[in-house]
Parts: C-alpha cells; structure tokens; sequence
C-alpha cells in the first residue's frame, strides 16, 4: 500500500469508528470550543509563533489554512504585509473577526471555506497548523499549497497522535482499540512519495494537559469520549477515571500521559 494510500485508510478506519460513537456529525464542530483558541496576537514567548515568524520575510504575504481562531494568523500579521485566513468553521471565524477587530488588526482576510474549496491569491508562504491529521486527500491538499506558494511551504505537525492519552479510557468506555489519526510518521513517507524532501524542525514538547479540578477532568473527557448521561458507557468512564486520573501540584491529568512534541516541516520551493 503506497503512503497515500495508508494515510486515507487510517483517516476512513478513525472517522467510520468515531461516527459510530459519537452518531451523527455535528454542523460545526467547534461551536462549543472556539473561544478556547483565541489569544492574545501581542503575546510573547510562544515558541511557536516565534519560529514561524523567523521563517516569514518582512513584507511578505501569508496563507494560513485552517487558521482556526487566529492564534497563529494575528501574530504573524503584525509582521506580514498580509495574511489570507482560510477557516471552514463559523465559529472559528468568528473569533479570527472578532479577536482581529479588538486588536485593530486590519491586513487580515477571512475566506470562509475548506482549503479544497477556497478561492484565495497565491502569497509568499502557505502554513497549516495541526490540519492535515483530518484530511483524507492529502496529496491534492499539499499540492495547492505548493500551487498557492510562491517561496515556502510550511506544515506543523505532532510527532504522535495528539488524542494519544486518551487510548486507554476509550479502552475502557467503549471496549475496543482507539483507532488512531495518522501525524507526522505518517506525513513524511507521504511527502517522500510526493518527491518533496522537507527539512524538520523539533519544537519543545507541549506539556501534558491538565484540568483544575475532577471534576473538570470529568467534564471534558465526557465530551470528548462522546459520552452520553445515563448510559453504560457514563457509567463505565465514572469508574475508570477513579482508576486514571491523578492530581498532580494542584491540577488533575491522566495517568500516564506523555508530553507530545510539535514539528515544523517545511520546504522551500525557490530551492528547486
């Protein structure tokens, strides 16, 4: 089996079992969470944004694609002469609309849209950050951000999956193996296949998620098992967090549980 081809088995195998799960998908995903990801574009000490914006010439423009809230598209265009968000939520958008407006950031647009189907200009870098875990099509997905770039392309990825932690409670909850989303192991044999011969930059790892009470903890996992109150499985995950979840200087976080490294993968095409 090509690495393609693997890459879209793993994305059908994880989605068929979590539709199964969860039912039907919601309209917009990120209704309930968008407002997590807004931020502070001044912020300073992102690792992150930092790397990027070293990578990014004074002047030039940027796509980012899956821009989300803007956590990354409103910092880097206080150094961009312009950035073209590409968002397919409603609710990320308007958070990207809203945090821009308070912050008086005015040379970023919005296209309301998949990459697949967006219509934006070409610019001098395309970024995507923590996407291409979803995408099912990844050879014509990276193909329009080399078509869109001009000088750079630009990919962050975690090295393991990021919902790794979790594994063991779906165990428990719904008895059977978590199917993993494929990440950056997956993506390099895909780029090698594509003829792309990327450099990767290791980032400090993120630290383990923690909640600030059981509480808390109780909460979001509900959610992202896709638990429902009054069921076998509500009551499965209250005795399995008995068991996995352990306190640590003040927070709570699962047992076990690793700190994932993101990666900048990159290419440059004026290089060829």
């Amino acid at each position: 089996m090509s690495a393609v081809d693997h890459w879209r088995q793993m994305i059908l195998r994880e989605h068929a079992q979590t539709d199964r799960i969860r039912g039907p998908r919601p309209t917009d995903h990120w209704t309930q969470l968008a407002r997590n990801f807004k931020d502070d574009p001044h912020r300073t000490g992102d690792e992150m944004v930092d790397e990027l914006r070293a990578r990014i010439m004074p002047g030039e423009t940027l796509i980012d694609v899956g821009a989300g809230g803007g956590r990354l598209a409103l910092p880097l265009a206080l150094s961009c002469n312009w950035v073209y968000a590409v968002e397919p939520s409603p609710s990320m958008c308007d958070v990207l609309r809203e945090t821009a407006g308070e912050h008086g950031i005015e040379n970023v647009s919005v296209t309301q849209a998949s990459w697949e189907d967006a219509s934006v200009e070409t610019a001098d870098v395309v970024l995507s950050s923590h996407v291409v875990y979803v995408i099912q099509e990844i050879e014509p997905f990276l193909r329009k951000k080399e078509a869109h770039a001009r000088r750079l392309v630009l990919t962050v990825a975690f090295q393991s999956p990021p919902q790794a932690a979790m594994g063991g409670l779906w165990q428990q909850v719904h008895g059977e193996e978590r199917l993993r989303l494929p990440s950056l192991p997956e993506l390099l044999p895909v780029l090698e296949e594509l003829g792309i011969r990327p450099e990767v930059t290791e980032l400090e790892p993120r630290p383990v998620q923690t909640f600030e009470s059981f509480e808390d903890a109780q909460e979001s996992l509900t959610q992202r098992l896709y638990v429902q109150p009054d069921t076998p499985e509500q009551a499965r995950l209250e005795r399995a967090l008995e068991d996995c979840l352990e306190e640590v200087d003040g927070a709570w976080r699962i047992k076990g549980s690793q700190p994932i490294r993101p990666c900048i993968v990159e290419w440059d095409l004026s290089r060829r």
